[in-house]
């Protein structure tokens, strides 16, 4: 279809992730882990040394790969580059805000869920019209 993001189907398409080491380490032991023949992996852990311009750069490249069709990103990393994943708009990869073991899930922080939230309010408005 036209308009629509295509994904490398080389082989397979990555997942990243950008959260703190417990995520990560629990990803990867789920075996979505991947380090390239350039030693570049596909997760970044954020710990208390994790700077926001490393975490906009990681996001910035993993949005920009493409062999990634997913960026998992913990709420409490994300809302450190909000203006980051709020600006993001490609269909792929597709960004999913998750919770991690001590920052609960909080759906009115999400931008992603507020974006649905919003198309389907407006789709039912104009459903309603007919």
């Amino acid at each position: 279809m036209a308009g629509r993001g295509q994904i490398a189907t080389r082989n397979s398409a990555l997942i990243a992730m950008i959260a703190d080491e417990d995520t990560v380490v629990g990803m990867l032991l789920a075996g979505v882990g991947n380090v390239d023949l350039r030693r570049k992996t596909n997760y970044l852990i954020v710990d208390s040394k994790t700077t926001v311009k490393q975490i906009e750069d990681a996001f910035k490249e993993f949005t920009s790969r493409d062999d990634v069709a997913v960026v998992l990103i913990s709420q409490f990393v994300a809302n450190m580059i909000r203006f980051l994943v709020d600006s993001y708009n490609k269909p792929i990869p597709a960004i999913l805000e998750i919770p991690s073991k001590d920052h609960p899930y909080d759906p009115s922080r999400d931008s992603i869920l507020s974006r649905v939230k919003h198309l389907f309010n407006t789709e039912s408005v104009a459903d309603g019209r007919r």
